[in-house]
């Protein structure tokens, strides 16, 4: 596969805040490429940079092969669709997509054929004399990518595009855009904090965090093999424990020796253990591996979320079987459920689902203790 961007080095601060630090990833041709992570990890920096907006303090854009650290957006072969849109509202459907075509004196004919072939992908056809404010929310969006694909670029930006919609117009839009990015062959580079939406667009995923790239790959790879605490955590729910490995395919946490499949550690060396909720078995306690009981259940439609108090840690489980509050249960893990992580920076910052309850008593303390003060206040008034 054709490499089309190599970021080398890139570092970028704001106000003496660094949020990039020494960025490296190389983007192919006709990739689905998603730069994922909260709020502030740089996702968006790293965008603006590739496509112009933003340079960076060190390191180097390279575009096919040549520097474009001091290219201008306009002359970078390179379209971005930012989060509002920035539709023209005084032009219709057909003249929004139709701008940058004419601003290049393109021929009438070619401008027709281009921008009804691009609505047609964006199954728009029939909406070319509409005015852009009658339109809804995914409509317009519609038309930003319409706009923003007529050029041909090599590379399409996308700047949390989805983020103004409701949740099912997002989903139909998620399946748009793979649809879009396929039928035209173009890399897409789409910025999101949303893990779901990274997970079912992706070709890769790029997961970041405080500036820098914490791992990598395929949305396969991403959710079953992280790298650290932060991606497991982040990426899905997850078990998060303390483990020994304590030879391969052995390792020990929880108070208990697993078999499993992992290698390539240190004997008796410290690990981060992962567990996923849905790969966790609740048997009887006489079949466990482990014993707890069960201390809260929601029902989510599909599945219920079931956390299992075992000597304090709290584990979460996703399963289909109905278990009350207060039994007493076992739970059941297979060798290939078990993955173990080095241990990172992110060690000990992530981990079980105490936090559940725990705020929820934070809050009800806090209820409490204003109502405490309210009926005090009260009483001292028709005193």
């Amino acid at each position: 596969m054709k490499k089309i961007i190599e970021l080398k080095n890139i570092t970028k601060a704001f106000d003496g805040d660094v949020v990039l630090d020494h960025i490296n990833l190389d983007i192919y041709d006709n990739e689905f490429l998603t730069l994922l992570g909260p709020s502030g990890c740089g996702k968006t920096t790293t965008l603006r940079i590739i496509g112009g907006f933003e340079t960076a303090d060190e390191g180097d854009v390279i575009f096919m092969g040549e520097n474009i650290n001091e290219l201008p957006p306009h002359k970078r072969n390179v379209n971005t669709v930012f989060q509002r849109y920035a539709l023209f509202p005084h032009l219709n459907v057909f003249e929004n997509v139709a701008f940058s075509l004419r601003e290049k004196k393109m021929p009438k004919d070619e401008i027709n054929k281009k921008v009804t072939e691009m609505l047609a992908l964006v199954a728009l056809k029939g909406f070319e004399k509409r005015s852009v404010s009658s339109l809804s929310g995914g409509q317009q969006q519609r038309v930003a990518i319409a706009r923003a694909l007529v050029n041909q670029p090599k590379v399409l930006l996308l700047d949390e595009p989805l983020a103004a919609l409701d949740l099912k117009l997002r989903k139909d839009m998620q399946v748009e855009l793979k649809n879009i990015q396929k039928a035209t062959g173009i890399t897409f580079v789409f910025v999101t904090h949303d893990q779901e939406e990274a997970l079912s667009m992706s070709d890769t995923v790029v997961v970041m965090s405080e500036g820098r790239i914490q791992q990598i790959g395929t949305p396969v790879d991403i959710y079953n093999e992280p790298e650290n605490a932060f991606v497991a955590d982040f990426i899905g729910e997850s078990n998060i424990l303390d483990g020994v490995m304590l030879e391969d395919r052995k390792v020990s946490f929880a108070g208990h020796v697993f078999p499993c499949v992992d290698s390539g550690f240190e004997r008796r060396e410290p690990v981060d253990v992962v567990v996923r909720p849905e790969d966790v078995d609740i048997v009887s306690e006489e079949k466990g591996q482990l014993r707890g009981v069960v201390t809260s259940v929601t029902f989510l439609g599909v599945h219920y979320e079931i956390i299992v108090d075992i000597s304090g840690f709290k584990w979460m489980i996703q399963t289909t079987d109905f278990h009350d509050v207060d039994e007493h249960v076992g739970l059941f893990i297979e060798p290939d459920a078990i993955h173990i992580m080095k241990k990172s920076k992110y060690s000990g910052m992530f981990g079980d689902y105490s936090s559940f309850s725990d705020e929820m008593d934070e809050i009800g303390e806090v209820e409490l203790e204003v109502l405490e003060e309210m009926e005090t206040e009260s009483e001292s008034g028709h005193e």
